[in-house]
């Protein structure tokens, strides 16, 4: 729209300008026309009707003497008088006879002269002064006999012209401006109103996530093309949830095939130790045998550490499945923090806190389980050749709770890092890389997140954020 008001503008401007030009040459013709009509008129009532003298070529200096001025004045214009052979005989402007007076005329002019149909001729004149038309007319006796040549010299003033077409272009400049800002104005609302059925489609299609429920658009009173738009979008957000929810019960049944198989896996690694000492010791049992009951100890413990063993993977197992359920319970995080690590006797593990009471809503149980998973790990991630040291704080930010866990043990490598939350894995040799996963669900729960930063041998340090309300 904008451009379209600034191409008009142009093109109206260069109409205009041609137009004036246009006017102004037709105005210089007309009243050119009629000044020779005029002086001719003139010239010739004098020649035939007033004059003593007799007609002839070589008597228009005497006829003209003085009655040139007279006629030069009467119409305002200044002109001269040749033969038919063009050489010069009088002219009513002495003032101009250096400049624009020739002795003889060419053979050019002529030759014009003598081919036109009407014996009239017009020759454009450009000097320093100003534009002129040097105009040449053959005068005749009442025989219609060539007597001579008529020379008008007239000069084209432009100048009430120009000024004439620059006001008109100021004003219509004027106008195209106020017009332009409208159109401006105009074409901002509207603009915003046709795009706001997009704005929205936009953000919509902005929010689109496959890993959450997305919104379908409605918007009343929007056009065929915008309707089609929407309707496609909200056919691909049908499509989209089923995907989801396919892809959400296959990867859930994925998950659990693979648990099952670890927890096998897992359950069967005491059973063989079982199984070889139950053989063995029917093998070798000996009432008699004076040590039987150290032996019967021996065989006794190894069985009890091997059930321990199939007890604590059970347990994982179970803790994992079973999603912590919320609890609306407000509790002193710092406290239920340092009593989490009450159970641990190590000297290397420190506990600061900026405060001494953060109220937050957390399960109890749950808070402590998180805690002395974190620990666990980091105590676990530090090799025997290096002195242990591990930082526990606990901080408000920004109305959240943070928990912060760092050991200074071998850290995560790259590889292992997109994987560290996963049920199942683990870097240990023992146990079923639960725990992390575990934390993970149970700070989700109340809409929490878990992170961490490592770097190769030197440490990790895992964050926990949740909201206090």
């Amino acid at each position: 729209m904008i451009l379209l008001i600034l191409v008009a503008s142009i093109l109206i401007a260069l109409v205009s300008i041609y137009q004036y030009r246009d006017q102004s040459n037709d105005y210089h013709k007309q009243r050119l026309e009629r000044k020779e009509n005029q002086v001719r008129s003139n010239v010739e009532y004098l020649i035939n009707k007033e004059t003593t003298y007799v007609v002839s070529t070589e008597n228009l200096g005497l006829i003209f003497k003085d009655e040139i001025y007279k006629i030069a004045d009467i119409h305002n214009v200044a002109f001269n008088l040749y033969d038919p052979e063009g050489d010069f005989i009088i002219t009513s402007d002495t003032s101009i006879r250096n400049d624009n007076i020739t002795e003889c005329l060419s053979a050019e002019i002529l030759n014009n002269l003598r081919a036109t149909v009407d014996k009239r001729y017009v020759e454009e004149i450009v000097t320093d002064k100003g534009d002129f038309q040097s105009s040449y007319i053959i005068i005749t006796d009442a025989k219609s006999k060539p007597l001579g040549i008529l020379n008008l010299q007239y000069e084209r003033d432009n100048s009430f012209s120009d000024m004439e077409l620059r006001e008109f272009l100021k004003r219509l400049g004027y106008t195209y401006i106020l017009m332009l800002l409208i159109a401006i104005v105009f074409a901002y609302f509207i603009s915003r109103y046709i795009t706001r059925s997009l704005k929205s489609i936009g953000e919509k299609l902005d929010q689109t996530r496959f890993n959450k429920r997305n919104e379908k658009i409605i918007i009343d009173g929007a056009g065929e093309e915008i309707y089609n738009l929407i309707t496609a979008y909200n056919g691909m957000i049908d499509e989209l949830d089923e995907s989801a929810v396919k892809l959400a019960m296959s990867e859930r049944e994925q998950a659990w095939r693979e648990m099952a198989k670890q927890v096998a896996h897992e359950i069967k690694n005491p059973l063989t130790p079982m199984r070889l000492t139950v053989q063995s010791f029917q093998r070798k049992f000996d009432p008699e045998d004076p040590n039987i009951h150290q032996k019967v100890d021996e065989y006794t413990k190894t069985l009890i550490q091997q059930i321990d063993t199939m007890s604590s993977i059970a347990s994982a197992f179970s803790n994992f499945a079973k999603m912590p359920a919320q609890q609306n319970e407000m509790l002193n995080v710092v406290k239920i923090t340092r009593l989490a690590m009450d159970i641990f006797n190590e000297d290397y593990i420190n506990f600061s806190s900026e405060e001494e009471e953060i109220i937050a809503k957390f399960d109890r149980t749950q808070l402590i389980r998180v805690i002395t998973n974190l620990v666990k790990n980091a105590i676990q991630a530090i090799p025997n050749d290096r002195t242990p040291h591990i930082d526990v704080r606990v901080f408000e930010q920004n109305e959240n709770v943070v928990i912060t866990v760092k050991d200074n043990g071998i850290g995560i490598t790259k590889e292992n890092t997109p994987k560290i939350f996963e049920p199942k894995f683990t870097t240990k040799t023992s146990g079923m890389g639960l725990g992390l996963g575990m934390v993970k669900n149970i700070v989700e729960t109340y809409n929490g997140s878990i992170t961490f930063t490592s770097e190769e041998n030197k440490g990790t340090t895992f964050i926990v954020t949740f909201p206090k309300n």
